[in-house]
């Protein structure tokens, strides 16, 4: 596979490992929900890349769905590289607007996005997908990276999606009229849910069955390349048809049976979509008709609208013409919850509701770490309405303008916009989401020194995913036995409180191990400031001891 080489590669393709775990601290004012939770809908206001790499404890492996929005990186739009990277180029990078006159504006966009994608596949399910909107300006780079990154035999699709009905005018040769989502898995577990019938496609289904369900008639014989008999001959068979009954059988039953074999239009054999025995199986979803011209009977599958009281979905198109997902249809959407609140180009909610439809179902995780003016939040809140549905969603955002836009228009959608024309946001879509703002980092040395000190859950969450790999769940805590949660491997324990003299004074010593309770069959993995215990009683005890603040790594790896 071609990889693609850029200044400064070599200096950020690992940088996501160096980059320091961080405390989530939760806002309660900003908050909207009686009991602010990381398991919660989340708002979290902070750097993107030290966000993700935070919510690696809680969230790593669990996000179905991830839709970006990244800088386009068109020269206009005023984005700055932040990232520390221990390199004396890229330190020259900081602060600077990256605009058209800059010459390594290609080279510090890709040195941007490399570590967000890694922590982003980091934090997908093994069946999620990634969709990531960009235009012409660095759609080739990108596509090569996310090759590089999820591999390119996880690339699913290219998707041009109109996105400015009259086209650009001030273009200089053609109006451009659309942008593109790249879409990528994580592993060959992902597999697409499909989208609901378009509105245009429902006007095709006028047929009624006697339940009265909608459908409509889909030839049963091939069309287009590969249609012929000699293409595949074990698909030519006749059907029988007896007009009298109405009735349709693979085997002949009475002489008024008329025999029904795949024509092609030059009168040549043609052979059917489905293999014979597929036919047997499915014979009650086959009808015959008279065709009209030809004086032919033919046969035909009845396609039905709704499947399980659902619209039918079907396979996704390459090219998304929708004018609800243009740039107008989202400015609109937004305008009719944060009335004169201005923002540039927000994304349209209809837009991520597809991409949410076709990609995840009820109760999964979807992820938005460049969430401006929160489009992401307000689509999954109106999905969880309209299916009835209990999707998450999670909204990361470094600007200054995180509450007053994009945790307000969450709210305001959650309680209602008394002006809508959407009724369910009219009257309120319901839910709730906690928002925490990116704290200072986890220093372990900061520990020793009574500096900084984080708080039980916040460190329990990072020790226990550093140490096992494993997802962190706080509900597990039970201060009163130190133990922070199990993993497939080790029970464990933490011995901490954020007070220096606690610290100085506590230890892992013969009494604490034997309140750690019977042996269940797992190791018991114990972190404390000290021990005084040997090696033959934490043998005895099932113990693998690490010292705070020192000895925090990850065992599995």
């Amino acid at each position: 596979m071609p990889i693609l080489n850029f200044k400064g590669k070599s200096f950020v393709q690992n940088h996501h490992y160096a980059v320091k775990y961080h405390q989530l601290v939760p806002d309660k004012d900003k908050s909207l929900t009686n009991k602010v939770s990381l398991n919660d809908n989340l708002i979290i206001h902070g750097d993107n890349l030290k966000a993700l790499k935070a919510l690696l404890p809680t969230y790593a492996g669990r996000v179905k769905c991830i839709y970006i929005d990244p800088p386009y990186n068109t020269g206009n739009e005023g984005w700055v590289y932040n990232d520390n990277v221990n390199s004396p180029m890229i330190q020259s990078w900081l602060g600077d607007v990256v605009d058209k006159d800059d010459l390594s504006r290609h080279d510090k966009w890709l040195c941007m996005m490399m570590p967000r994608l890694k922590l982003l596949k980091e934090l997908l399910s093994e069946d999620g997908v990634i969709f990531a909107s960009i235009d012409d300006n660095e759609v080739h780079n990108l596509r090569a990276l996310m090759d590089e990154v999820f591999d390119e035999n996880n690339f699913i699709g290219q998707i041009s999606v109109i996105n400015n009905l009259k086209g650009r005018s001030d273009d200089r040769y053609f109006a451009t009229a659309h942008e593109f989502l790249l879409v990528y898995r994580k592993s060959t577990l992902y597999d697409t849910y499909g989208l609901p019938i378009p509105e245009e496609y429902q006007e095709e289904y006028t047929e009624i069955d006697d339940d009265g369900e909608y459908f409509r008639l889909q030839g049963l014989r091939k069309r287009g390349a590969g249609s012929k008999r000699e293409d595949r001959p074990e698909m030519y068979y006749p059907f029988y048809y007896n007009p009298d009954t109405e009735e349709l059988s693979l085997t002949q039953m009475t002489e008024n049976d008329v025999e029904i074999t795949p024509k092609l239009s030059s009168g040549e054999d043609g052979r059917w979509r489905w293999g014979k025995l597929t036919a047997q199986e499915r014979i009650d979803e086959l009808m015959v008709r008279l065709v009209g011209g030809r004086n032919e009977y033919d046969v035909f599958q009845k396609d039905f609208m709704l499947l399980g009281g659902d619209l039918k979905k079907v396979k996704p198109k390459s090219i998304w013409l929708k004018k609800s997902h243009s740039s107008d249809a989202g400015t609109k959407s937004y305008k009719e919850v944060m009335g004169n609140k201005t923002f540039q180009n927000p994304k349209s909610p209809y837009l991520i509701k597809d991409i949410i439809k076709q990609s995840t179902k009820d109760g999964d995780i979807i992820l938005d770490s460049f969430a401006g003016s929160g489009t992401t939040g307000q689509a999954v809140l109106e999905l969880n309405k309209e299916d009835e549905t209990e999707r998450k969603f999670i909204l990361v955002e470094m600007e200054e303008y995180t509450n007053e836009v994009t945790a307000e228009r969450v709210r305001r959608v959650i309680k209602g916009v008394p002006k809508s024309r959407n009724e369910n946001i009219k009257a309120g879509l319901g839910g709730t989401f906690s928002y925490f703002q990116l704290g200072d980092p986890i220093e372990m040395e900061a520990i020793l020194h009574g500096e900084k000190l984080p708080s039980y859950e916040d460190l329990a969450r990072y020790i226990f995913y550093t140490a096992t790999g494993e997802e962190f769940d706080p509900e597990c805590i039970d201060t009163n036995r130190n133990f922070i949660g199990e993993s497939k491997e080790y029970e464990v324990y933490m011995f901490y409180q954020p007070d220096l003299a606690y610290l100085r004074t506590t230890s892992l010593n013969l009494e604490v191990a034997k309140n750690l309770g019977e042996y269940t069959g797992k190791q018991r993995l114990v972190f404390a400031p000290m021990k005084y215990l040997d090696q033959e009683y934490l043998l005895n005890y099932r113990i693998e001891y690490s010292q705070l603040p020192f000895e925090i790594y990850r065992l599995k790896d």
